[in-house]
C-alpha cells in the first residue's frame, strides 16, 4: 500500500479542489492511502459531502495554513504547524512515501529543503517536470526555477539525479539520454559554466549526448534536459504559454464563419484528441529532485482534476523506490566523477615534475 501525504489547504482553492482531487485519485489507485493534513474539522467536513473513502484515509490536524503569497522564511519560522510542514513531516517520520501540495512553491521547497534535507552529493534541489514530447515519449527537464544561478557541478549534479529519477520510472527504456540545453550544439558555444558543466558530463558515466537547443525537449532525441533554474523557468512559462495561445487561436479560427463551424464539427474528434493530449492538468505535479524525500509541487491554481494528476505522479515516484535508486546512483556517479578528476590532477603534477 503507497501511502502520501497531502496538503489539503494549500493552493489556490484549498480544500475545494484538494478534497475532490484526493477522492478521484483513490477511486483509480485502489492500493493508496492518503493521509489528509489539515484543520480537523474542516477537512473532516469536506471529506464526509465528497462521500471519501475514509477506510483508506487518516486526517492529520494542523493548526495553520501558508499564504501563496507569504515570503518563505517567514513561513519556514513563524509556520511550524502549517499543513505543509506537517505533510512533509509525515515523509521524514515515514509515515508516508511523499508528499504533495499545491502551495506557495517557495515556502514548499524552503520548508521541504529544511525538513528532508539534501541527498548526500546534492548541494541544491531542483524542480523537475516531465513534458510531453513526439511519439507519446516523456522528457524531463530540470532545473525550472528552484536556482537561478548553478555553477558546473550543480548543472551535473542535475543529471545525476534526473538520469536516476528516469531510469526508476522507465527501466525498459535503459539508460536515459542526457542533453544540456544550450544556444546551440556545438562544443564551443555557451557561457562559461555552460562548456564546463559540458565537459563534466563528458566525463561522467551518464549517457551524455552534448549540447541540445530547446526544441529537444519536444523532439524526443533525449530523455532528460539539464538548465539552470532562469533558462528552464523562463522555458516552462514559454510553453505554458505557446499552448494557450495555441487552443485560443484554434478556437477562434473554427469560430470564424459558418463554414469553418462546419468544419470544426468534422473535426472535432481530432481536435478533442489534441486538447486532451497537451491539457496542462495532465502534467501537473513538478518534483522537488534531490531531497531526502519524495515531495510533488501541484500548481497552485489547478482545479481537482489536476491535483489528482499530481498525486498520481507521486504515487509512482514512491510505487518505483525511486528515492532510494536516485540516492544509490548519485554515490556512484559522484564517486566515480571524484575518481576521475583525481587522475587528471595526479597526470597534471607528473607532468609538471617532469
Amino acid at each position: 500500500m503507497i501511502t502520501l501525504a497531502v496538503d489539503a489547504m494549500g493552493g489556490d482553492a484549498g480544500l475545494s479542489v484538494t478534497v475532490p482531487g484526493a477522492v478521484s485519485f483513490l477511486k483509480q489507485r485502489t492500493d493508496a492511502r492518503l493521509i489528509m493534513v489539515g484543520d480537523d474539522a474542516l477537512v473532516r467536513e469536506a471529506l464526509t459531502a465528497a462521500n471519501a473513502p475514509m477506510e483508506r484515509i487518516d486526517i492529520c490536524h494542523a493548526s495553520q495554513v501558508v499564504a501563496m503569497d507569504e515570503p518563505p522564511q517567514l513561513a519556514l519560522k513563524n509556520k511550524k504547524d502549517s499543513s505543509m510542514r506537517v505533510a512533509i513531516n509525515q515523509v521524514k517520520e515515514g509515515n508516508a512515501q511523499a508528499a504533495v501540495s499545491a502551495g506557495n512553491t517557495g515556502a514548499l521547497m524552503a520548508t521541504a529543503r529544511f525538513v528532508l534535507k539534501t541527498i548526500p552529493g546534492i548541494e541544491r534541489p531542483a524542480i523537475a517536470k516531465f513534458l510531453p514530447s513526439a511519439d507519446n515519449h516523456m522528457t524531463l527537464m530540470l532545473d525550472l526555477g528552484a536556482n537561478v544561478d548553478c555553477s558546473a557541478d550543480q548543472l551535473m549534479q542535475f543529471a545525476v539525479i534526473g538520469s536516476e529519477l528516469f531510469q526508476a520510472l522507465y527501466p525498459e527504456k535503459g539508460r536515459p539520454r542526457i542533453g544540456l540545453l544550450n544556444v546551440g550544439t556545438e562544443e564551443i558555444k555557451g557561457t562559461e559554466t555552460i562548456k564546463q558543466a559540458f565537459e563534466l558530463l563528458q566525463s561522467s558515466s551518464l549517457n551524455f549526448v552534448g549540447n541540445v537547443e530547446g526544441n529537444a525537449v519536444f523532439s524526443g532525441e533525449v530523455d532528460v534536459v539539464v538548465a539552470d533554474g532562469f533558462v528552464g523557468n523562463v522555458v516552462l512559462k514559454t510553453i505554458e504559454g505557446a499552448v494557450k495561445f495555441l487552443g485560443g487561436a484554434i478556437k477562434h479560427e473554427f469560430k470564424a464563419s459558418l463554414f469553418t463551424k462546419a468544419a470544426a464539427l468534422v473535426a472535432f474528434p481530432a481536435l478533442k484528441g489534441f486538447k486532451n493530449k497537451f491539457d496542462p492538468r495532465r502534467f501537473n505535479g513538478a518534483i522537488f529532485l534531490g531531497l531526502r524525500g519524495v515531495v510533488v509541487k501541484s500548481h497552485g491554481g489547478t482545479d481537482a482534476t489536476g491535483f489528482a494528476y499530481a498525486l498520481e505522479e507521486a504515487y509512482h515516484e514512491a510505487r518505483a523506490d525511486s528515492l532510494d535508486k536516485i540516492e544509490q546512483g548519485v554515490a556512484s556517479q559522484l564517486a566515480l566523477l571524484a575518481e576521475k578528476r583525481l587522475e587528471s590532477e595526479q597526470a597534471v603534477m607528473a607532468d609538471n615534475i617532469e
